[in-house]
C-alpha cells in the first residue's frame, strides 16, 4: 500500500468515477482501475462497488477512505513542517436543499478563510442525491429536513446507509412569496389562502416521492403547481407569477433582496432541519468550521440551535 494508491481513491471518490479520476490525476483508466484493484487484493476488501451504472463505495470502502484521508493529510502536514511544501488546498464539499441559511453560511466561511487557495463544493441539488453524495462520500456532510410525514421512511435510509442525522434547528413553516404579492400584508396565511395561486416545489427526478419533497405539507392538494430545478428559477417564478413554496422561513436579505419576503404558514406541522454524515467518516476541520457557522447563523436568525 502506498500514498499514491491513498491519493488515487481520494480522487476516485471526489470525481465520481474511475474514468474522470483518471482524466484529472493524467493517467490512463486501465491504470488507475489496476491500481485500485491491487489495493483491494492486497487489503482483502472490495473498497467499490461496480455496477452498469458506475462506482459506489462498499461499507469497507467507506471505512478505508476515512482512514486515507486521514493519512494524507497528516503526511501533507509532516512535507509542510520538515520539507517546506506549499499547503494543499482546502477541500471541502457539501451537498444541500435549496436554504438560502446554507449559502450564507458558506459565504461567510470562504471570507474568514485565511488561505491562499481552495476547492469547495456546494451542490444544492435533490433529497435523494444529498443521501447518495453522503454516503459516498463525494460530500462530507448534507443537509435536509424531517417531519412527521417523512421521518419514518428517510431514517430508514440513512439507517441503511450508515448514516447520522444531526438535528440544528426546529422551524415552524413558512411560504416564501413576493413583496408584490396580494397576500403580502398578511402576517400569516392558510393553504386556502394560496389555493389560486401557483405553487412552487423543486422536482426531485426520477425519487420524486412526496417522502423526498423539500416542501413540507407535500400531500396537500394544489389547483397550480410548477416544478423547478434551482433557486433562482424559484425565486423568479415567485415575483413574476405571484407564486409561492413552503419552507423554513429563514431568509437572508443580504443575499436574496428584499423582492422575496417570509410568511408564517398556519399549520400544526413542524421542520426539523439538520446535517447527515456519514457514520465511517471523520468530518475535516473545514467541516465542523461550516457546521459551527451555520449554528451561529441559526442562532442569529433567531432559532434555538439543537445540537
Amino acid at each position: 500500500m502506498t500514498l499514491q494508491q491513498l491519493r488515487y481513491i481520494i480522487k476516485i471518490v471526489e470525481c465520481g468515477s474511475i474514468t474522470e479520476a483518471a482524466k484529472q490525476l493524467f493517467i490512463s483508466q486501465p491504470s488507475l482501475s489496476n491500481a485500485v484493484k491491487e489495493l483491494e487484493s492486497e487489503l482483502g476488501i472490495e473498497i467499490f462497488h461496480r455496477t452498469t451504472k458506475g462506482i459506489s463505495l462498499s461499507i469497507d470502502g467507506t471505512e478505508f477512505l476515512s482512514y486515507a484521508r486521514q493519512v494524507v493529510e497528516q503526511t501533507e502536514l509532516l512535507e509542510q513542517r520538515y520539507l517546506g511544501k506549499k499547503p494543499s488546498k482546502q477541500l471541502c464539499s457539501v451537498s444541500t436543499q435549496h436554504y438560502a441559511f446554507a449559502v450564507n453560511a458558506f459565504v461567510n466561511l470562504l471570507l474568514a478563510l485565511d488561505v491562499d487557495e481552495y476547492e469547495f463544493t456546494l451542490r444544492e441539488t435533490r433529497t435523494y442525491e444529498i443521501i447518495e453524495d453522503v454516503k459516498n462520500l463525494r460530500s462530507e456532510l448534507g443537509i435536509i429536513y424531517l417531519s412527521d410525514f417523512n421521518e419514518k421512511v428517510l431514517k430508514k435510509l440513512l439507517k441503511e446507509n450508515h448514516l447520522i442525522f444531526n438535528p440544528l434547528f426546529e422551524a415552524d413553516p413558512h411560504v416564501f412569496i413576493s413583496s408584490l404579492h396580494p397576500l403580502a400584508y398578511k402576517n400569516s396565511v392558510t393553504l386556502e389562502d394560496l389555493d389560486d395561486f401557483p405553487f412552487l416545489a423543486f422536482e426531485q427526478g426520477e425519487y420524486n416521492s412526496f417522502y423526498f419533497s423539500e416542501e413540507i405539507l407535500s400531500t396537500a392538494p394544489h389547483k397550480k403547481t410548477i416544478h423547478v430545478s434551482d433557486r433562482a428559477t424559484l425565486f423568479n417564478l415567485l415575483i413574476g407569477l405571484n407564486g409561492y413554496t413552503i419552507c423554513t422561513g429563514v431568509l437572508n436579505s443580504d443575499l436574496n433582496g428584499d423582492n422575496i419576503i417570509s410568511v408564517p404558514l398556519e399549520t400544526e406541522e413542524k421542520m426539523l432541519v439538520g446535517w447527515i454524515a456519514n457514520e465511517k467518516a471523520h468530518l475535516s476541520a473545514i467541516a465542523s468550521e461550516y457546521i459551527t457557522e451555520l449554528k451561529r447563523l441559526i442562532s442569529e436568525y433567531g432559532y434555538t440551535v439543537l445540537s
